[in-house]
């Protein structure tokens, strides 16, 4: 059953914005969405053929469960106070079951669980035992967080057993293998067969610490205010990306950061509320309310080392509301960019989950200026959805700086998001595939546009943000349109 969309906010999020009421809205149903998904891998682990889960996977998935209540009716004071960076308003429990990544995982898992019963091969069986061991990880981290002492076998893959917001161990053997893990006032013990124990000890927020070279801690950015919870600069978990590499076309990989690139992140991330705050107190918002993970991506081949212009990429994930994937920031303004347009794909893709705004078929037929290929009709309004918040962002910024140099880089930027939106917006409007609910939230876009061309560009901008459009049409059209 659908939640209903009060009309107000269906209106905020059609002008790229989204009040207070309105984004606790999406994040609640996101949250809602993700608590139903870990409930549907356990309800299909229970019934799945004994050839695809087995007795001792079931078992140890209720005995994981088992922890994990066992954590949410003990959690100790103490351990709330420390986990209230991460959780916000959510005890340790709660915040480990509503992280990002909990949705690729949950997601993985079912795909698994939901394989037909009868022989299976070797790797199939398994990758579905790694993924269910994930949730073993995660209640051993709940349940140290909330102070219940404990001990589990958890098994590393590939060598490296993660333990989600605290850090990940490197074992002594390349392969999986099991590793002894005991929590005893606030205190982890990792036990590997033929090697001295590692000792770990909890910490407030994200991370955890330890003198072993074979332990790495998880990572936070500080709040991006003073005031505001830390933001997890994620590295190290294996549900960070898709599996097999990135499906997105302009996506690069994961990459595990070094000290100099966490500087890097740190310098572009403390400038970002700043870059941020000219273009509209409501980007800042939606940062904070919506953003609850980074991940680093790797810079994309032929990129040169410190990013030049083309050689970066950001996406996000429809199944891991409030991560956002990028590659290391050049600067702050940059990242603020980054971040307005992957946070609306995450607002439009959370209220689509929510109503139906088109019923256009997947056929990629569409023009799109900051797309090489043909676009579905969904792609193109995604596409466009974000674009548009770029215009607004940029031309907010220009507006507001004194500074030549910066005035005209913004009203640049400003122009070419603007004609770019502007050669979408008649495919856009004139679909029959529009719902009622899509026809006012398309309304609401066309306003904003028309908003922002009562304060067009500057006319040599405007003139040449034109020009690339119409050459990026001719280009596609060369390429794309059907032979005659």
């Amino acid at each position: 059953m659908l939640p209903v969309v009060p009309e107000r906010a269906l209106l905020e999020l059609g002008r790229t914005e989204g009040g207070p009421d309105t984004l606790r809205l999406l994040v609640r149903d996101q949250h809602t969405r993700r608590l139903l998904l870990l409930r549907a891998v356990l309800d299909a682990a229970e019934v799945a053929d004994a050839g695809v889960c087995s007795a001792g996977a079931r078992g140890r998935l209720l005995e994981d469960w088992a922890l994990l209540e066992e954590a949410e009716r003990t959690v100790a004071p103490s351990a709330s106070a420390r986990v209230g960076a991460e959780a916000g308003t959510y005890g340790p429990v709660r915040a480990g079951l509503l992280h990002p990544f909990i949705g690729p995982w949950a997601r993985h898992c079912l795909r698994g669980l939901g394989a037909a019963g009868g022989p299976r091969a070797e790797r199939d069986t398994r990758e579905l035992n790694r993924d269910l061991g994930y949730f073993g990880a995660l209640a051993a981290v709940a349940a140290a967080r909330s102070g219940v002492p404990f001990e589990v076998r958890l098994t590393a893959r590939d060598g490296v057993l993660t333990l989600p917001s605290l850090g990940s161990l490197r074992t002594n053997v390349p392969g999986d293998t099991q590793v002894r893990v005991v929590h005893r006032r606030q205190r982890l013990t990792l036990g590997q067969v033929g090697e001295a124990d590692i000792v770990v000890h909890l910490q407030s927020g994200i991370g955890a610490w330890s003198c072993a070279a074979a332990w790495t801690p998880a990572y936070a950015l500080p709040g991006l205010l003073s005031d505001s919870d830390p933001v997890p600069l994620d590295d190290l978990d294996p549900y960070r990306t898709v599996r097999g590499g990135p499906r997105h076309h302009a996506l690069s990989g994961p990459v595990t950061l070094d000290d100099a690139e966490r500087k890097r992140w740190l310098h572009a991330w403390s400038g970002t509320a700043s870059a941020l705050g000219p273009g509209g107190e409501h980007r800042l918002a939606e940062t904070l309310s919506l953003l609850r993970c980074l991940v680093p991506l790797s810079a994309p081949p032929g990129s040169e080392p410190g990013g030049r212009p083309g050689g970066s990429c950001s996406g996000t994930r429809r199944e891991a509301f409030g991560a956002v994937l990028s590659t290391t920031p050049p600067t702050p303004t940059t990242f603020a960019a980054t971040l307005v347009h992957e946070l609306q794909h995450t607002k439009l893709s959370a209220l689509c989950d929510m109503l139906t705004l088109h019923r256009a078929g997947p056929q990629a037929r569409y023009f799109a200026p900051w797309r090489p290929d043909p676009r579905p009709y969904d792609g193109l309004l995604q596409g466009a959805y974000s674009h548009l918040a770029l215009a607004d962002f940029f031309q907010r910024h220009a507006l507001a700086t004194a500074h030549p140099a910066h005035r005209d880089s913004a009203w640049a930027q400003h122009a070419r998001y603007q004609e770019q939106v502007r050669a979408v917006l008649p495919i856009l409007v004139g679909s029959a595939d529009l719902t009622a609910q899509g026809r006012q939230f398309v309304d609401q876009m066309v306003a904003v546009h028309e908003r922002l061309a009562g304060r067009p560009a500057p006319r040599g901008q405007a003139a040449r943000a034109a020009a690339y459009v119409k050459a990026a049409r001719a280009l596609w059209t060369q390429r794309h349109a059907p032979a005659e």
